[in-house]
């Protein structure tokens, strides 16, 4: 997210760095706006009274992009493939990517809030102010986008309205440095789930059943049941989904390029991931297990294999019925030891994905290509799910929009432009930051 010059205010010629920075190929340019609509290399912010000049660009950090691209396929997948094999089991593309994709997604996008605003130095003052607004620019445009595309046929449970409302929250954080982040990220992931387990029966059906509605224009007729459908009841709820957002904050606001901070990130990621499921198998095995939770999920929920739905899928929250629900680690499920596993997941990707992107950035580059214009392939994937699935089918129309994605990646880095819709949420950000700093006083 590029810095404004205020009106008034004669621009400051800015000294850059000789020689092409590392990671930064050819095609290397400023790709602000992806799914989570944000950039991974702004430089830090102006202070209030200062100027209010363009910070010179920084290198690309090809393994946050990489990391994005690596989510964005995993999404593909489990939209397109089946959540089961011709024998009953769980399939490996569920295994593997089911609520980690969507998690990860989530994650980054609060690192790419966090880069977009100040990296390791947030914004104050008026600089605050513009960036808030810039964010909140780019969550219009990334709803906007989404309630278009929800219009199009399909069974894909559209996540770009639930995003932009999770970046006008982050709006609020921008300003808190990476310790209150952590804190607040770390509390949210526990207490969100049990606040929406309150708060769900209030709003939802019999057993706090969730909406499978993917929002859309019309949605907009109904602007009580779409808020209670994004923040509770659906199927990615912003009341608990938060908790990703603000960790990836945290995260945006560390030292990326380092390779300590990137091996701290690997190493207490796959801790957390692999903790996390162990001790939701020890609360359940204490509550009596699978046994405390038969029968206690409601017609509503469409449940009919219950050991299936505990290793595949709980769409956006478990059942009120019974509080041994948050003791399930289920994907999608919200709970704290989902959550928590997830999230621990995300940082272990990223992390290594960073370590990578600095031994040997060119490995990555299919995947940060993709990673690059995520808002834009990720439209495009739903619009054409549909028609590819039903012509192709299963794991071979998700090796197709892989390799689309992949293709159309690196074309557009070659190319060194923005995706269309990037560069439309870009637009609405810079606007949005100019019209802030036009309205404030000119200093002395």
């Amino acid at each position: 997210m590029s810095n404004s010059t205020a009106s008034k205010v004669r621009p400051v010629r800015v000294s850059r760095p000789r020689g092409r920075p590392s990671g930064a190929g050819r095609g290397s340019v400023s790709t602000a706006g992806r799914l989570e609509g944000v950039s991974t290399h702004a430089g830090p912010p102006a202070r209030a009274g200062s100027p209010a000049v363009a910070a010179p660009r920084r290198a690309r950090l090809v393994g946050v992009d990489a990391a994005r691209g690596l989510a964005l396929l995993g999404m593909m997948g489990t939209h397109l493939v089946s959540r089961t094999t011709a024998d009953g089991g769980v399939s490996w593309v569920y295994e593997v990517f089911s609520g980690r994709a969507s998690a990860l997604f989530a994650v980054l996008a609060g690192v790419g809030l966090a880069l977009a605003t100040g990296r390791t130095d947030p914004p104050r003052g008026l600089e605050l102010r513009a960036a808030r607004a810039g964010v909140l620019a780019r969550a219009g445009v990334v709803g906007a986008v989404g309630l278009l595309v929800g219009l199009a046929p399909g069974y894909i449970y559209v996540i770009l309205v639930y995003y932009a409302l999770l970046f006008a929250v982050g709006a609020l954080f921008v300003g808190l440095r990476v310790r209150a982040l952590a804190v607040a990220g770390g509390l949210w992931l526990l207490v969100g789930p049990v606040v929406a387990r309150l708060v769900r029966p209030l709003v939802s059906g019999p057993g706090g059943a969730p909406t499978y509605d993917v929002p859309d224009p019309a949605s907009l007729l109904h602007p009580l049941e779409l808020l209670a459908g994004l923040l509770v009841t659906g199927v990615y709820p912003v009341l608990t989904w938060t908790g990703y957002l603000l960790v990836g904050m945290a995260v945006g606001r560390l030292p990326l390029q380092r390779a300590a901070v990137a091996g701290w990130l690997l190493a207490t990621g796959a801790v957390v991931a692999v903790a996390a499921p162990l001790a939701s198998a020890a609360a359940l095995g204490a509550a009596g297990g699978e046994r405390a939770l038969q029968g206690q999920a409601p017609p509503s929920w469409g449940v009919t294999d219950l050991p299936l739905a505990l290793d595949t899928f709980l769409p956006g929250a478990t059942p009120t019925t019974t509080w041994a629900w948050l003791l399930v680690d289920t994907p999608h499920s919200a709970t704290p030891f989902d959550l928590a596993g997830t999230t621990g997941s995300a940082l272990a990707v990223l992390g290594a994905a960073l370590l990578v992107g600095r031994a040997v950035p060119w490995l990555l580059a299919p995947l940060a290509g993709a990673g690059a214009m995520t808002l834009t392939l990720y439209s495009l994937h739903v619009v054409t799910s549909r028609p590819t699935g039903e012509v192709l089918g299963g794991e071979a129309a998700w090796l197709f929009h892989a390799a689309a994605a992949v293709v159309i990646g690196l074309a557009v880095r070659e190319a060194g432009v923005r995706g269309p819709l990037e560069a439309v949420a870009a637009r609405a950000t810079r606007a949005a930051r100019a019209a802030v700093l036009r309205r404030s006083p000119t200093p002395p």
